[in-house]
């Protein structure tokens, strides 16, 4: 019997971990909520009962033999995207429901995928490309989607050196886009063929939570309201300190220059 519910307590740390990697994913709700439980029905749960917001997880698993295991977790990051994991996360949810693994080897399999990211070079093209794509779509000239690359450069160095000294994310946003706008708008009193404009529009894109909002809007129409409401709450926040940065940052050179 002990080693049944040791057994149980490694199974359900594990389906919070796997919980927590998919929610810093960027996944919906729904789909953290659908997962955990086909995972746990796999392992031979007679009912599971997991509830799931952007920042906690409690789960109940229910043997058959009335053995009841409830787990909360805390979760701290909830707004990242990654798809790269929340597709290993979901290749390793589907292999677990046709063939479950011991739970250490689970939750080792979850940390392997968790602790994974995106290469640096990697993310640095697609900032530079992200960045100079969307300044000529919205009419910029190559010139500009050069300077718009050069900037993308540079946020990328605030998005992995700046970010973990930000105690929370309004603070980095507000910051990257502050120090973008200086540098943008520098650029353009210097160079004056530069158009500010159709550089900036092509930087925000990088900071702009499309993401977070399209999220928080499924969330509310697949009827996890708190969730989708603290995704919308957080999304209009970031936009606000996006905005205010850069106006900042056009209000700061005006008065310099």
């Amino acid at each position: 019997m002990e080693n049944e519910r040791k057994k149980m307590t490694k199974l359900v740390h594990a389906l919070l971990c796997m919980g927590e990697a998919l929610v810093s994913c960027g996944a919906e709700i729904f789909r953290v909520e659908d997962t955990l439980n086909r995972v746990g029905y796999a392992y031979g749960a007679s009912n599971m009962n997991v509830f799931v917001i952007t920042s906690s997880i409690v789960i109940t698993m229910e043997m058959p033999d009335g053995q009841l295991m409830t787990h909360t977790r805390r979760i701290r990051n909830a707004n990242g995207t990654d798809f790269t994991r929340l597709e290993k996360l979901n290749e390793l949810s589907r292999e677990i429901s046709s063939s479950p693994l011991p739970p250490e080897k689970l939750e080792e399999r979850i940390k392997e995928i968790a602790s994974g990211s995106c290469r640096k070079r990697e993310l640095l093209a697609g900032y530079v490309l992200a960045s100079a794509f969307f300044t000529v779509f919205f009419g910029g000239s190559l010139y500009d989607a050069a300077a718009a690359g050069v900037v993308g450069v540079f946020i990328w160095i605030l998005a992995i050196y700046l970010m973990p000294f930000c105690m929370n994310n309004v603070v980095y946003q507000f910051s990257a886009s502050l120090l973008s706008g200086l540098l943008i708008c520098v650029a353009a009193k210097i160079f004056p063929g530069l158009s500010m404009e159709h550089i900036m529009i092509g930087d925000i894109m990088l900071l702009i939570p499309g993401i977070m909002f399209t999220n928080s809007l499924r969330d509310v129409l697949l009827g996890d309201t708190i969730s989708g409401a603290m995704r919308l709450i957080e999304a209009i926040l970031l936009t606000f300190a996006l905005v205010l940065g850069f106006v900042a940052a056009i209000w700061i050179v005006g008065r310099a220059l």
